[in-house]
């Protein structure tokens, strides 16, 4: 159980440290970011042996009092675990990526700095057992996240900034005023606790109100249609390692990630089965609106931005749809999208490093002379649009299947056609951007640093490999136990309290 907090204690360390120690030696904040990140990866695989148990760390040591938590708890279950994964893994191929990247850039002890606080927080976002602290946690990534999106300081970085703040903000006050009205209600803030209290409650209007504000709340952290105005802004304008970070991980911990704990682990979805219906709306219209906006973009970043709207929506449907295939489905897609998402804004990142462009009308050609980078965004392509034998093909057959097993066939359809527009607008990219006659003006083009080629090619490797996935060897590890604490609903609190 000791191990549990360093998943918060080493970045936050370490973002402290790092104004120090950049001051003795100016390339010490690439070592010192990496190594916290690196180690952070590390330790959520050795996580993966805890995955088929619920383990609690009581900080402090104030255990429960009969049976009535007192303290601050973390718990790491198997969505724990597959959601560390996830931050951590990402965490890594960023901090990497950035060690050339953010050359451009005045001041890189203060990006470590901040992007170890955002790690923190999103690492703490899934360990909290309560909500004050979830809520805290949520705060300290989503505050480090406004500031790395304006790190450039150009006019287009801090509007996109200022517009996230005020969206991410009111946001973070509904999620809060439902914190108070819950703790009012229930006597207390631990999920697994208030789980209990809930369910002698029943069907109270409070409650009602209270699933409203964090609906509405953690939807615009997921940046879900119609609560999506901040993100087509934010994503293109940070920096690209953070444009990874944002639409591999930080909707998916602040926004999916909270939706499924509340709804499925502390409320009981099948007490509240409005709640499914309401998942499949926002799903289906993301996914269908995500989708056609994409395909009328011609900056790089922006078509990716409203294709994570797109790709999120998949996973918010398949959650909807309340069923182990479903959730399996969602789950698998989740962490799919984290890789491929997060592959395709690094290779714009690449892409704007050398060529100083998003614009695709201004692009052609260039994969002749960044071979990597053209190659690895082609496999990140191919994957996002559904084409087999990658991972996001099997994610989304699940999913379709899932929507025929629950009897919503149209939806399915919706969600083949879907894929579809999808392959078109990712096949005009990578003709536009990659390949046909090369611009005059790029004829001296260099590929990428090593250290940005060596990140992306890593999550090549992992996108191409996703499908293994599904080999129940794996599946067993990594997926089934995430599922089974979703599929486990309310069975969450006892795993936590015992009994």
């Amino acid at each position: 159980m000791n191990f549990i907090p360093l998943f918060v204690i080493v970045p936050l360390g370490a973002a402290f440290l790092m104004p120090v120690v950049s001051r003795l030696w100016k390339g010490m904040s690439d070592v010192l970011g990496n190594l916290a990140a690196l180690f952070l990866m590390v330790w959520s695989f050795a996580a993966l042996q805890m995955g088929h148990e619920t383990t609690v760390f009581y900080a402090g040591g104030w255990e429960p009092v009969a049976s009535i938590p007192i303290g601050i708890a973390m718990v790491m279950d198997g969505l724990t675990v597959f959601m560390l994964i996830i931050i951590n893994v990402i965490g890594f191929a960023v901090t990497l990526y950035s060690v050339n990247y953010m050359n451009h850039y005045t001041d890189k002890a203060k990006y470590y700095t901040l992007f170890l606080l955002m790690m923190a927080g999103l690492n703490g976002v899934v360990l909290a057992g309560d909500l004050f602290n979830l809520f805290v946690f949520l705060e300290i990534s989503a505050i480090a996240s406004y500031s790395l999106v304006a790190f450039g300081i150009g006019s287009e970085e801090l509007e996109a900034s200022f517009k996230y703040q005020i969206l991410g903000g009111t946001a973070s006050t509904l999620i809060l005023m439902g914190i108070a009205f819950f703790y009012h209600m229930t006597g207390t803030l631990n999920l697994a606790d208030a789980s209990t209290v809930i369910q002698q409650l029943g069907t109270h209007p409070g409650i009602i109100f209270v699933s409203i504000l964090f609906l509405v709340g953690f939807s615009l952290k997921a940046a879900l249609i119609p609560f999506h105005a901040w993100l087509p802004d934010a994503h293109p304008s940070a920096p690209a390692p953070i444009s990874a970070m944002l639409s591999g991980v930080v909707i998916k911990v602040l926004g999916v990630y909270a939706l499924i704990r509340i709804f499925f682990n502390v409320f009981g979805i099948t007490a509240m089965p409005s709640v499914l219906t309401i998942f499949i709306v926002l799903g289906s219209v993301s996914m269908v609106a995500g989708a056609f906006l994409a395909i009328s973009q011609s900056d790089f970043k922006r078509m990716l931005a409203y294709s994570s709207i797109s790709q999120i929506g998949y996973v918010l449907f398949a959650l909807g749809l309340g069923t182990p295939l479903g959730i399996l489905g969602a789950m698998f897609h989740l962490i799919n999208h984290a890789a491929f998402k997060s592959l395709l804004f690094l290779n714009s990142g690449a892409v704007v490093y050398r060529t100083n462009t998003r614009d695709l009308d201004q692009l052609g050609g260039i994969s002749q002379k960044m071979p990597v980078t053209g190659i690895t965004s082609l496999l990140g392509s191919l994957s996002i649009s559904g084409l087999p034998p990658f991972g996001g093909f099997w994610s989304k057959l699940i999913i379709i299947m899932a929507a025929v097993e629950s009897g919503h066939f149209a939806l399915a359809g919706v969600a083949v056609f879907t894929s579809i527009v999808t392959l078109a607008y990712y096949m005009k990219l990578q003709k536009e951007a990659f390949y046909g006659a090369l611009k005059a003006s790029f004829g001296k083009l260099k590929e990428a640093p090593f250290l940005m080629s060596l990140s992306v090619i890593l999550l090549a490797i992992v996108v191409t490999g996703m499908g293994l996935l599904l080999i129940p060897e794996f599946k067993s590890v990594i997926l089934d136990p995430a599922v089974k604490i979703i599929s486990g609903g309310l069975n969450y609190s006892k795993l936590v309290l015992g009994g």
